[in-house]
């Protein structure tokens, strides 16, 4: 099969997008369809002219495009609709966040990403009616910008390290301490916070709590002038006696870690989700690009080393489709994922880096500008699927991952009780520093 410049290879029914005779996706109805052309339709008209602007600038208007996404619809997709939520499956959020890799940049999907996935979930799930109608209708309405407040200088992947406390006094909490590359800091309304509500041990002395960000004691002490991912801001913010009503307390106290492990599946499959369309784009324009570009009296496409390379990467993104539409088929019908997402999460992080590495060579000079979407992507790899953690904590094969959660299952009384979808993502990255692992022999 011969790629080219057009033909076969063009967009959009192109051979790196798949033809096949049945369902490719997971919930590929004309459901599924029709979400995805609304939200394509948004992506050209609200979102795709301005991105240039706001990537030079260093961010894009949240509350401006978060509320055009919020009247669609399209940040309450699997929420309940009682609360303004469409009420969908989560092979629905799945169709969104491939669409979403239309975008020209990976910033942007980032911050939806966080906004409709990653601060609410908890919320949704285990916060009490009073707290929804106050956060998570503005948030799924566009009308307020959300952010998660987990991360911290030295407590990254490592959630259980932690230091930030929120103290009860009386009726309120007091919270000192400060939190680390939070997207959508600098524009936020509240944050999904995470904080040691008491000195018991790690894994069951943290709670979640909403927090507004206009509070007293809360300074964002700046925002990180990022190498990628330029339109999202990113800010570093500090708590200083900051004091929040008891009442804004997400489910239990203590319970805030296994509320935060719960999401980490749905969280890994959107970011794969997110990081197909854009490598399949710079594959494609790539291929145009190689096709008209000529060295040597031919164009750079005919070398036979450059096409072999774009025709793997297409196979290998391809590939990377069918486990997470089989990953996000079997969680739609109940069952636990977390391998499967674990290793989609893995092998989407390190196929991107080889897409935009590989084709930007091909690129020559131009690969070295702004112009092309290929350098921008370049400069973002590092930060594609950060936000669900490094890829090297999930470089541990099945049957050790399966041990693993075997293992955690026992050492951790939160976790045993709690048979909820995600419970065990975090058995790749960081155990109780007295579990040692084993291979069980062949």
């Amino acid at each position: 099969m011969a790629l080219r410049a057009g033909g076969r290879w063009a967009r959009p029914g192109s051979a790196l997008r798949g033809r096949c005779s049945g369902p490719r996706r997971a919930g590929d109805t004309p459901r599924h369809r029709h979400l995805r052309e609304a939200l394509r339709k948004i992506i050209d008209k609200e979102i795709n002219p301005f991105v240039d602007k706001w990537e030079e600038e260093g961010q894009f208007p949240a509350h401006k495009v978060f509320k055009i996404l919020g009247q669609a619809g399209f940040l309450g997709v699997d929420k309940p609709t009682e609360y303004g939520g469409m009420g969908l499956d989560f092979s629905y959020n799945i169709a969104v966040a491939e669409e979403l890799g239309n975008v020209r940049c990976g910033a942007i999907p980032m911050a939806i990403g966080v906004q409709a996935g990653m601060a609410t979930p908890a919320l949704t799930r285990f916060g009490s009616h009073e707290l929804k109608k106050q956060f998570l209708v503005p948030t799924i309405a566009g009308d307020f910008v959300a952010c998660l407040g987990i991360s911290e200088d030295g407590a990254g992947s490592d959630v259980a390290n932690i230091k930030t406390t929120a103290v009860r006094k009386g009726d309120e909490y007091v919270i000192n301490g400060g939190k680390m590359w939070i997207t959508s800091g600098s524009q936020a309304d509240w944050m999904c916070l995470l904080a040691n509500t008491s000195k018991g041990p790690p894994h069951q002395n943290k709670s979640l709590i909403c927090l507004p960000m206009n509070l007293p004691g809360i300074h964002v002490a700046k925002k990180i002038d990022k190498l990628g991912m330029r339109s999202s801001d990113t800010a570093q913010i500090f708590f200083e006696d900051v004091r929040v009503p008891c009442k804004n307390l997400i489910g239990e106290e203590g319970k805030g870690f296994t509320y935060q492990m719960l999401q980490f599946q749905e969280e890994r499959l959107w970011g794969v989700a997110t990081a197909l369309t854009p490598m399949e784009t710079i594959i494609q324009e790539t291929i145009d690009y190689t096709g008209q570009r000529k060295v040597f009296g031919q164009p750079v496409l005919h070398n036979q080393t450059v096409h072999f390379r774009l025709a793997e990467l297409a196979t290998e993104v391809e590939l990377l489709r069918s486990l997470l539409h089989r990953a996000v088929a079997l969680y739609v019908e109940g069952n636990d994922v977390t391998k499967f997402a674990s290793m989609a999460k893995l092998k989407a992080g390190r196929l991107t880096r080889e897409v935009t590495d590989s084709c930007l060579q091909f690129w020559g000079g131009m690969g070295f500008t702004n112009e092309v979407l290929v350098s921008r992507f370049y400069r973002g790899k590092s930060s594609v699927l950060s936000l669900q953690r490094r890829d090297q904590h999930l470089a541990v094969d099945p049957g050790l991952a399966i041990d693993v959660n075997r293992r955690w299952h026992r050492r951790n009384h939160a976790f045993h009780h709690m048979q909820i979808h995600g419970h065990t993502s975090k058995k790749v990255m960081h155990l109780h520093s007295s579990l040692k692992i084993k291979k069980a022999r062949a």
